[in-house]
């Protein structure tokens, strides 16, 4: 029985394909439009499922859409009427569109996909909650699930057994910790659904000043973690911008302008948003376990991809385990719609492996052949050495030992926003100048932002203060003492984006200005090529971990094929790339034929 998901039309649209429950392939439509966060209907990315696979969407059991467009339509009907006539140029602007296209998803599907078939439309927290329980390696398990908004829920919890989940509460639009945090994305300066994880880098350079004023003017939390907002200060009902002039009050001036100079001010807005995110989330997983009595809890909702706060989660012991959905946001949900649909339309009972979860490693996209890796560089004439592993992979260790930048492109692609080693851009986690020259030779991001470590799954305690796997970087643990270097008399001084400038512990280009990291863990069963690369690093150099970012620069989703990944190497001040088994070294290769602008366009001022 094959069942294909669907996600689209709010941001990263996606597309997942069942074959009998298991996941045979998953992918974001940015990948292969290479519009970031592409939120159009995914047909690549449904077409692509459908070629891994080897069918046709007359093969199809059932179409899953990952939520009810008539009840997200009567929503905003709702918020509209509830506070008219504020907001009639946003009303005007939005109505066109759900008309005519976003009413009619059944009709749309059908015609695009030529199909026929069932059709089905669970809610988006159900979606959501599907993807965090059934691919999680618990028989039981509490479930929690918080983002933006779906039709009307921002925040839902409930329970998982077997091949069930139900829903026990919510919280309602527009009360939502999801948009509180983008509210603050917007405000300080970041675009909202994409710079949340800037916000969270943000805030260590930082100190919470602004936090009284959040809990006494914007939220009303109570002791189970329930909460409200006060809309006075927002915008995101009826207009065009997440804040109001009120809110500009009482932080103390208007949104900082985009790509302008980060102050203090933004810093310690980050931090204090940060807190009551944190704080937040605990409260709501004591209330969780008081309710379920359960000791093992799930999570997907895009502000599960907050990992600072899934940390300190983690660490409260409120829970004694705790599984992240890795692709926690909507394009996750996708997954989760055609599992519900498996399990819960269609009654199929669920097997669990203890200690494993059904995602592959988050692997799950498009590969690539060493025939056709072969093929692609010969047919364009890019100089390359083609290597065994034994060969290659010491190789690679000695060029990152070197302080060489690595594009490393092998295996299928991530599912997800994280790079796990199938679309990595690799550097020696041991260099102190390596943090600054990524983000602004390589990436072409702010120099604040932290690149995460990867590290062999048997030395993750050695190095940090985690027990256990982390394989989808989604837990920030702090550096383990012993490996922590004290900060000299007059660099303690220094505040804000100069603290960059402190060496903090032996691995200071993952470490953070607060100490902390996220942290990636690597085992041979969830991706054994990079795993083995890793232990050539430690074997030869001592050292088990290694810089882990994503194959992109600024503004750009993650590479797919071979060609975006030759372009992006070339386009950056990387010095080799690994395609599968080929070594390319840059200054080998002949110019790249490409646009002049864009240099331009992703360069930082």
């Amino acid at each position: 029985m094959y069942i294909l998901g669907i996600s689209a039309f709010y941001h990263d649209s996606a597309a997942c394909l069942l074959k009998d429950g298991l996941i045979v392939a998953a992918a974001q439509e940015e990948r292969f439009s290479r519009v970031k966060h592409d939120q159009a209907f995914p047909q690549q990315a449904i077409h692509y499922c459908l070629t891994q696979a080897g069918i046709t969407t007359a093969d199809l059991e059932c179409v899953v859409f990952y939520e009810k467009p008539f009840l997200k339509f009567e929503r905003l009907l709702e918020t509209y009427l509830a506070f008219a006539p504020r907001g009639i140029t946003s009303f005007l602007k939005a109505m066109p569109v759900w008309i005519k296209k976003k009413l009619w998803i059944k009709d749309l599907i059908r015609q695009q996909l030529d199909y026929q078939g069932t059709l089905l439309f669970p809610q988006h927290h159900q979606s959501h909650a599907a993807s965090a329980f059934f691919p999680s390696p618990f028989e039981d398990a509490a479930f929690l699930t918080i983002d933006g908004v779906g039709e009307w829920s921002t925040t839902s919890f409930g329970v998982g057994n077997n091949n069930s989940i139900t829903t026990l509460a919510d919280i309602r639009f527009p009360h939502s910790l999801g948009l509180l945090y983008s509210a603050f994305t917007y405000y300080t300066g970041f675009k909202v659904n994409s710079g949340e994880y800037k916000v969270m880098g943000l805030a260590p350079y930082g100190e919470p000043r602004y936090k009284k004023q959040i809990y006494e003017h914007l939220i009303d939390l109570k002791e189970d973690g329930s909460f409200r907002l006060n809309m006075d200060y927002f915008n995101y009902c009826t207009g065009t911008t997440m804040t109001n002039r009120r809110f500009d009050t009482l932080f103390g001036g208007p949104p900082r302008k985009p790509e302008s100079e980060l102050t203090q001010r933004e810093m310690d807005l980050a931090r204090s948003v940060q807190e009551v995110c944190e704080e937040v989330v605990l409260k709501i997983g004591r209330h969780v376990q008081r309710t379920t009595n359960m000791r093992n809890l799930c999570l997907a909702g895009g502000v599960s991809l907050n990992c600072v706060a899934n940390g300190k989660l983690l660490r409260s012991g409120i829970f004694d385990k705790i599984w992240i959905q890795p692709a926690a946001g909507d394009a996750g949900a996708a997954l989760g719609s055609a599992l519900y649909a498996w399990y819960q339309h269609y009654q199929n009972e669920r097997q669990v492996v203890p200690e494993t979860d059904a995602m592959q490693g988050s692997l799950l996209g498009p590969s690539y052949s060493r025939e056709e890796v072969k093929s692609f560089l010969e047919t364009n004439g890019y100089p390359h050495e083609i290597m065994s592993d034994e060969d290659l992979l010491p190789k690679v260790a000695k060029l990152i030992d070197q302080g060489k930048v690595i594009g490393w492109f092998q295996g299928r692609m991530e599912f997800g926003p994280r790079a796990l080693g199938g679309r990595s851009i690799l550097g020696d986690a041991r260099s102190a100048e390596m943090q600054k020259k990524m983000n602004l030779k390589i990436k072409y991001r702010e120099s604040f932002r932290p690149f995460a470590p990867a590290i062999l799954q048997d030395n993750g305690s050695d190095y940090f203060g985690i027990e256990g796997a982390s394989p989808y970087m989604l837990l920030v643990a702090p550096v383990a003492d012993e490996k922590r270097k004290a900060v000299d008399g007059d660099q303690q001084q220094l505040t804000g984006l100069a603290r960059l400038e402190s060496v903090r512990s032996e691995i200071p280009a993952v470490t953070h200005v607060d100490y902390s990291a996220r942290v990636q863990t690597v085992d041979p069963s969830r991706n054994a090529r990079f795993y083995d690369l890793l232990t050539t690093f430690h074997e030869r150099y001592g050292c088990p971990v290694v810089i882990n970012t994503s194959f992109n620069v600024r503004g750009e989703p993650i590479v797919c094929s071979l060609e975006d990944g030759y372009r992006c190497f070339m386009r950056t001040e990387m010095d080799y790339l690994v395609l599968e088994n080929a070594l390319l070294a840059k200054d080998e290769q002949p110019p790249l034929v490409d646009d002049e602008n864009w240099q331009q366009e992703f360069t930082l001022d």
